[in-house]
């Protein structure tokens, strides 16, 4: 069966959607040909164990970037980016109880969790979009304009995405399962839509503003697991699912696909981004080590103080030449008088060093 424009119904035959138990036309769901092991823990059957088990990392992951980013306080784009990682948390929190049928699919409240879910699916696509312009400074980031427009867009679009999503599992407002058209545009074509959007204008970015073009290997990864993530879930999972006897679909690469993309997102937004320490304040003092003996307050128990200089009075003035100065060179001082020793006048006499005498000779 091909894909058709509009049309759930080669969708789900293929991979197990959250959204697929409510379409159809048979009010049962479109079921898949194959999908993943169930397991039953005491009386709870859990579906998906294995795209479950990627979920819980998900989170903690999404949990550890989101700490990393509100660390580097000054960085641009801190407060927008972190709303995208906070919306990826709650999606996968909620993919969890819904893939692994802690919310039955019979249950009454299935249909507005899942509506939800759309909801927040599109939103956190849009929140990726706009982030995708702040690099611009079309509007100064971190500022209240910037804010409340980017929160008051992606709460447009999931009251849009719900609202299409419940009208159309509950079959009100012109929606049914049967007419999914305009589910089929939020659910599928939208994301498409805002990762292209934002992959061509980080490209863009890169190109004409940043001199570094190591960020760039961080976009190729995100935009290649993405769409392994697309090819894996839509056009492989059944064979996957065969040819491993139902222990793993193509849910489960699908799922640890996208977080290995949301991760390049966190990895490309870090190495785009560099914190001002001037302005910086973390949670942690900073230590500043003074390596220079010199800039340090106890130079005088530490070194002794030099009383031979030329700069101080009662010693012997010194001089690069044998140890001693120039007037004593010259003028016949010796630097180590007496018997046994020699003078700069001659060997233990008096005379002028330099120039010679004849007397000399």
């Amino acid at each position: 069966m091909g894909l058709s424009f509009g049309s759930f119904d080669s969708v789900c035959s293929t991979a197990a959607l959250v959204i697929c138990p409510l379409l159809g036309p048979s009010g049962q769901g479109i079921e898949p040909n194959c999908y993943s092991r169930n397991v039953q823990i005491g009386s709870t059957l859990i579906f998906q164990p294995s795209t479950c088990f990627v979920h819980i990392v998900a989170i903690l992951m999404t949990a550890i970037m989101i700490y990393h980013i509100r660390s580097k306080y000054t960085a641009v784009g801190r407060k927008e980016i972190v709303m995208f990682f906070w919306l990826y948390m709650a999606i996968e929190l909620l993919a969890m109880f819904l893939d692994s049928g802690i919310i039955p699919t019979a249950n009454v409240s299935y249909p507005w969790f899942t509506a939800v879910y759309t909801g927040l699916v599109a939103a956190a696509y849009c929140c990726l979009l706009i982030n995708g312009f702040v690099g611009f400074q079309f509007a100064e980031d971190g500022t209240p304009f910037s804010l409340w427009f980017l929160r008051l867009s992606c709460l447009f679009i999931f009251g849009v995405s719900f609202l299409i999503a419940i009208a159309t599992f509950n079959s009100f407002i012109g929606f049914s399962p049967t007419k999914t058209t305009a589910l089929f545009i939020v659910y599928l074509i939208w994301p498409i839509l805002c990762v292209t959007t934002y992959t061509l204008s980080q490209l863009v970015l890169v190109f004409r503003t940043l001199d570094d073009r190591w960020p760039l290997g961080d976009i190729i990864f995100g935009i290649s697991f993405y769409t392994i993530a697309q090819v894996l879930l839509f056009a492989f999972s059944v064979t996957i699912c065969n040819a491993i006897q139902h222990y793993l679909d193509g849910l489960f690469f699908f799922t640890l696909c996208v977080l290995l993309s949301v991760m390049m997102v966190y990895k490309y937004w870090d190495s785009i981004t560099r914190e001002d320490l001037e302005f910086s304040v973390g949670s942690k003092a900073a230590v500043w080590e003074v390596k220079d003996p010199l800039l340090t307050g106890t130079v005088a128990a530490d070194f002794e103080e030099d009383t031979t200089s030329n700069y101080h009075t009662g010693g012997t003035a010194a001089s690069l030449v044998g140890g001693v100065s120039g007037a004593q060179y010259y003028y016949g001082g010796g630097a180590k008088g007496g018997a046994g020793g020699y003078s700069q006048g001659g060997y233990g006499g008096t005379q002028r060093g330099y120039p010679p005498t004849s007397d000399r000779y």
